[in-house]
């Protein structure tokens, strides 16, 4: 098969995104197409498949697929007949669904204990441990100074010609509510020597493509590519970055796009519980999640000004992340030559700061979705972030609510068949100083949610004992360590993730050497210090016509609260 896909913008129909594929599949047919394409192609398939093969996944796919289809080693890249489908995906009700009565549902006693014959023998097959690989930040990551004074951080890449380059900036939205906008507008934007279309296919003929990314506290621009290609891909990201050119109407048509996408948000039910939903229960009404522009705001918006914040973005404290195959030495005087930087950089705007919510009583935030399911969400906001405690934790999610051998999953789904899936885990901040969260989640059936919620609540106050379930959570935690490897660009978000969070060493090391030595009574003592007669907000999402109020109110102070209210818009 060959898939094409397209996504409507507001008010275009299934339709016209359907001819425009067949318009463009048309001009191919007819050989309306520059020939440079055809070489741009093949150093591109050449930069797909050098990144398709550098992961054990992908070469062990290749080989598979080879092997299962019958096909030479050498056919493999061969071309196949192509299938064209169209897929319309259409709202509506569907009148064919036959109801089925819910059968009754016993548990089940679940045994943690025995082994059968079968998995007797799989253990006793002898296989040799791996070693554990910890990051030395000192020995595996070599820094720099361009002459404008921004700080190189290189990984050398010994395995092919590809190259990634990052500028990283320590700010995000907190800090500038448009700065998502003018970054994402820049994938939109000619220069004065280049349209749009010319930039995209210079990056084409480049085989680098380019992109950028905001969070709430950072922003990624990243070039990715051919090492042979590197210093005319970094000469033609630098010159769209200073020369981008206004485009009032690729301004207006990403407007429209975001705000589609935020229509499209209120229909997304992951949205609605793990973003919208979750961020009023950690900090109220205000929080990073609201913190947007209004559709207002965002039609007000002058091309000129975004342009001009992209112009001067890397005129703000930033640093570069290099992984490739060429030394640090020619990293560096390419980026000196070609990455102009003021004499002095510019510190951060201060950010928005946001106000978490203290778990004095039990809450529940209700939002009416139409849904034949229910899903629940615990949050409680526990200690601030300890790096000693992180061997612990780390064992007690392992043990407890992290996989489906763990006592939740087995409780829950397995044994009373009470959800679809479900889990709990004691989350760490992603910088020092913030606090961990409890986290628990139950997706079940509407009308098995007053028996789902008082399950979970037994286990979050009354954690059950099992020997053999503790020794295999913590060998699991041992053998994800052991076959656990950062590598290539990962060494250096390690790096920064680490810093932020005030350490400076690879905290797995930690976990891998203090976890084993931990005992049941130890991650017992932090449940109870953590867990136990805590109260908690209950994020809940479901029909209202499903789930009754009443019902609501045995868990906590029932609040009601409508898209608008938890998205802001």
């Amino acid at each position: 098969m060959h898939i094409f896909s397209g996504q409507p913008k507001e008010g275009q129909t299934l339709v016209e995104v359907k001819n425009l594929l067949l318009e463009q599949i048309e001009k191919v047919k007819k050989g309306e197409f520059d020939e440079q394409l055809l070489k741009s192609i093949i150093a591109n398939q050449k930069v797909e498949k050098m990144q398709q093969y550098e992961e054990n996944q992908g070469r062990a796919t290749a080989i598979m697929d080879a092997f299962c289809m019958g096909r030479d080693w050498a056919d493999v890249t061969a071309s196949l007949d192509q299938m064209n489908v169209v897929v319309y995906k259409q709202k509506g009700e569907d009148k064919t669904v036959v109801k089925v009565d819910k059968p009754e549902i016993h548990p089940v006693e679940v045994n943690r204990e025995d082994r059968s014959d079968f998995l007797k023998m799989i253990l006793a097959m002898p296989s040799n441990n791996m070693q554990p690989q910890f990051i030395d930040y000192a020995k595996d990551i070599q820094q720099a100074k361009t002459t404008g004074g921004v700080p190189i951080y290189y990984v050398k890449n010994t395995e092919n010609k590809l190259f990634s380059l990052y500028y990283v900036l320590d700010m995000g939205k907190n800090n500038d509510k448009k700065l998502p906008i003018s970054v994402g507008l820049l994938q939109f934007l000619g220069t004065d020597k280049y349209s749009a279309d010319d930039i995209s296919k210079e990056f084409y003929k480049l085989a680098c493509n380019f992109g950028v990314n905001t969070t709430d506290e950072q922003t990624f621009i990243y070039l990715n590519g051919l090492e042979e290609n590197f210093d005319a891909s970094v000469a033609l990201f630098e010159h769209l970055l200073t020369n981008a050119k206004p485009d009032q109407n690729a301004l207006n048509s990403m407007i429209a796009r975001t705000l589609k996408g935020r229509a499209d948000a209120k229909l997304n039910k992951g949205v609605i519980l793990q973003q919208a939903l979750r961020n009023y229960a950690i900090y109220g009404k205000n929080n990073p999640f609201t913190n947007i522009l209004s559709e207002a705001e965002l039609k007000s918006l002058k091309a000129d000004d975004l342009v001009n914040t992209l112009r001067n973005i890397t005129t703000y404290q930033h640093k570069v992340f290099y992984y490739g195959s060429r030394d640090l030495a020619a990293v560096n005087t390419t980026l000196s030559k070609l990455h102009k930087t003021p004499a002095a950089l510019k510190p951060y705007p201060t950010p928005t700061a946001f106000v978490r919510n203290d778990n004095k009583e039990n809450i529940v935030y209700f939002t009416d979705y139409k849904m034949v399911q229910a899903e629940i969400l615990w949050v409680n906001k526990s200690g601030i972030y300890s790096a000693s405690k992180q061997p612990t934790v780390s064992l007690f999610n392992e043990y407890f609510g992290g996989g489906m051998s763990s006592i939740v999953f087995q409780t829950i789904r397995e044994s009373k068949a009470l959800a679809y899936s479900s889990y709990s885990r004691y989350t760490p901040p992603t910088k020092a100083n913030d606090p961990y969260y409890i986290i628990a989640y139950i997706g079940t059936q509407a009308d098995k949610m007053n028996d789902a919620i008082p399950a979970m609540n037994e286990l979050l106050n009354d954690m059950p004992k099992t020997e053999k379930s503790f020794d295999d959570a913590k060998q699991s935690l041992r053998n994800q360590i052991e076959t656990d490897r950062v590598r290539k660009i990962n060494l250096l978000f390690n790096y920064d993730n680490a810093k932020r969070m005030g350490l400076d060493h690879d905290i797995r090391s930690d976990v891998y050497t203090k976890s084993q030595t931990l005992t049941y009574a130890d991650i017992n003592t932090f449940f109870v210090d953590n867990y136990k007669e805590k109260p908690f907000s209950y994020c809940i999402i479901g029909s209202k016509d499903k789930i009754k109020t009443t019902d609501l109110a045995k868990y906590g102070r029932v609040v009601e609260l409508s898209l608008e209210e938890i998205f802001g818009y």
